[in-house]
């Protein structure tokens, strides 16, 4: 069976690896891919937005069953050309994918069916939206409506702040027209928490739950990134939460897409905080999170490839979905300087000697494999140290002692993932 995986980051190197274990994959392609993921997989330098290349490689290398795992070439529709072509695709289709590519059209969707989410205005008047956004109570936050690299949300203090987010958005092209339209919403606090679902359009399996480090530094100090590290399951996000967010929040959006003619079919990501108010939606995204998914599927018991051909065939409701009772902890070292600005091209050392401690698994999210088998950074965040273990406090120790095998000038990594999962225990 020809497997081919559509992207080339940390999240797509845990694809990768799980998809290996089944028997019946005789040849695995991912594009573009990276470094670490040549070593399981046949590499070929496509980028995943280039949509007609792709098609055409499909074609060419008789790909069996395809996963698109990017968000832009989902929102692009690169699922529902693979599915034209017959070959079989896990990731939502165009239409389905806005429930991320569109924020206007998310926000609208959780109002009309009722889904518990942050009081909003959308808009594509600068005027109208510095008006309305001089009414609300601070702080307030800013969004771009269209994908951003993940730095459309601005989290604004005062007013002056929000009147320049929003020029920046609107008027000065920062986003391109990601931010020509953009949502203003009201400021949420309390715990968050990321729950991966699978979801064939009728049938929704959630994942085991997870907590994300954004801040670049110790603490949550410093700047936003894609991701420090993770933490699964999170200690929040307790029996009754998840029995409240089942009823409320997601079977009604599986239900609200099929009612907009656009199921939703892949994985669903449903990004919540736990406010003072109850569970709300504070965004969806449209397929595996990063690094959400380096702590998630290592703990998933059951075959990916048959959940994920399960979804792609519309049997979700007769497939079994196993996760582990254990704890799983990413630690993600990173570029100097990240997620400013940073070198690349530095020898990274120690990556076997981390692999080997007990219960880890290294995911390569920006790196590149010379000639001579070397590894070297080539992006901003570099590695992935993920351990298992039963325990939470088990799983970080294993992590961060992998982690300190690895070497490479100006490594950055936060010292602290996990420690509010701790605390909350």
């Amino acid at each position: 069976m020809n497997v081919l995986v559509v992207g080339g980051g940390g999240r797509e190197h845990a694809i990768v690896k799980a998809l290996k274990k089944n028997p019946r994959v005789t040849k695995l392609y991912c594009c573009p891919g990276n470094g670490g993921i040549s070593e399981d997989a046949e590499c070929v330098n496509i980028r995943a937005t280039d949509l007609d290349t792709l098609e055409a490689f499909a074609a060419s290398h008789a790909v069996d069953f395809a996963v698109v795992a990017p968000d832009d070439p989902l929102v692009l529709g690169l699922a529902d050309r693979f599915r034209a072509m017959g070959i079989p695709t896990f990731g939502p289709g165009k239409d389905a994918a806005r429930i991320e590519g569109s924020k206007a059209f998310s926000k609208e969707l959780m109002r009309k069916y009722g889904i518990p989410t942050a009081r909003f205005a959308v808009f594509s008047d600068p005027k109208r939206a510095l008006a309305y956004s001089i009414s609300q109570p601070l702080p307030i936050v800013v969004k771009a409506n269209g994908l951003a690299l993940g730095k459309g949300v601005l989290i604004c203090e005062t007013h002056e702040e929000a009147a320049g987010a929003i020029r920046e958005m609107m008027e000065q092209d920062r986003f391109g027209a990601s931010g020509h339209t953009i949502v203003i919403e009201e400021f949420m606090t309390g715990p968050e928490v990321s729950v991966l679902a699978f979801t064939d359009g009728k049938t929704l399996v959630p994942m085991v739950s997870s907590m994300d480090h954004k801040r670049a530094l110790d603490g949550d100090r410093g700047p936003n990134t894609g991701g420090m590290g993770t933490v699964a399951p999170n200690p929040y996000y307790t029996p009754e939460i998840a029995d409240y967010c089942m009823k409320n929040i997601f079977l009604p959006t599986v239900y609200a897409m099929q009612a907009e003619g656009c199921p939703f079919s892949g994985c669903l990501y449903f990004g919540l905080m736990l406010t003072p108010d109850g569970p709300k939606v504070v965004e969806y995204n449209c397929r595996f999170g990063d690094p959400e998914t380096q702590v998630v599927l290592p703990l998933l018991e059951s075959d990916l490839l048959e959940v994920m051909e399960a979804v792609a065939n519309g049997r979700l409701a007769e497939t079994e979905v196993r996760f582990s009772s254990g704890h799983a902890v990413c630690v993600v070292l990173a570029s100097g300087g990240y997620p400013g600005k940073y070198e690349t091209g530095k020898r990274i050392e120690g990556i076997d000697e981390a692999s080997a401690q007990p219960g880890v698994c290294v995911y390569h999210a920006g790196t590149r494999r010379t000639g001579d088998g070397a590894y070297l950074t080539a992006g901003g965040r570099v590695l992935g140290v993920t351990a298992a273990a039963g325990t939470l406090s088990e799983a970080i120790d294993r992590a961060y002692q992998a982690a300190g095998c690895i070497r490479f000038e100006k490594k950055q990594f936060r010292s602290d993932i996990g420690r509010r999962a701790m605390q909350a225990k």
